[in-house]
């Protein structure tokens, strides 16, 4: 499968490292050009490759948006058209401050339901939220099971690509329903949300 990151932090890499040793083509792009990313695609290996986010998005079977909650907008913005993209959400509404994370204001509303209102026309799937970075990036095979990766999302087809590339990284997803059935189950604040560390599928 390819697959298209935007936003190389933590986050971006951690998904980069598990979706490039499991044979994906894996496209990265940040903010600040692909000749920046040169340090990460070596690291990464023969599967991957830097774009702009224009070129990251077009090259994707599956897109993901895996930027700060403050930069969901600019990154939005950098790609002319979300339609007919299955975008993999892992995005949760929190800012580091100097004393530490703490949620940003969504309005009142589920922090899925801001993030899909931003992409019209994309097939949105939430999901890889629920773990801190540094353990998302660890082996997802634990004490003899897989940590899990729930997901929700609207439509069927998006969310069973997003759930073959979790499951061939060595992760075990689980389908929580339609973005408004399950999004509430795990956005952060909810009752399965994150960041947790030990969801198991044992």
């Amino acid at each position: 499968m390819k697959v298209g990151i935007i936003g190389t932090g933590r986050l971006g890499k951690a998904l980069a490292g598990h979706f490039t040793r499991a044979g994906h083509q894996v496209k990265v792009a940040n903010s600040r050009g692909p000749d920046t990313l040169a340090p990460l695609v070596g690291e990464l290996g023969e599967n991957a490759s830097a774009g702009t986010p224009q070129e990251t998005a077009d090259f994707g079977d599956v897109v993901v948006l895996a930027v700060q909650w403050d930069q969901k907008e600019s990154a939005i913005a950098s790609v002319s058209s979300w339609q007919g993209r299955t975008v993999l959400v892992p995005v949760n509404p929190l800012r580091e401050t100097a004393d530490g994370l703490e949620h940003a204001d969504t309005g009142g509303r589920a922090p899925t339901e801001v993030v899909a209102s931003l992409l019209p026309g994309a097939l949105v799937v939430k999901g890889f939220n629920t773990y801190p970075a540094q353990v998302l990036a660890e082996d997802p095979v634990v004490d003899g099971g897989r940590r899990l990766v729930l997901l929700a999302g609207d439509d069927a087809a998006a969310k069973r690509k997003v759930a073959d590339l979790a499951d061939s990284a060595g992760f075990q997803a689980v389908d929580t329903g339609t973005l408004a059935e399950g999004g509430p189950l795990f956005d952060s604040g909810g009752p399965l949300g994150g960041p947790r560390k030990d969801l198991l599928a044992l």
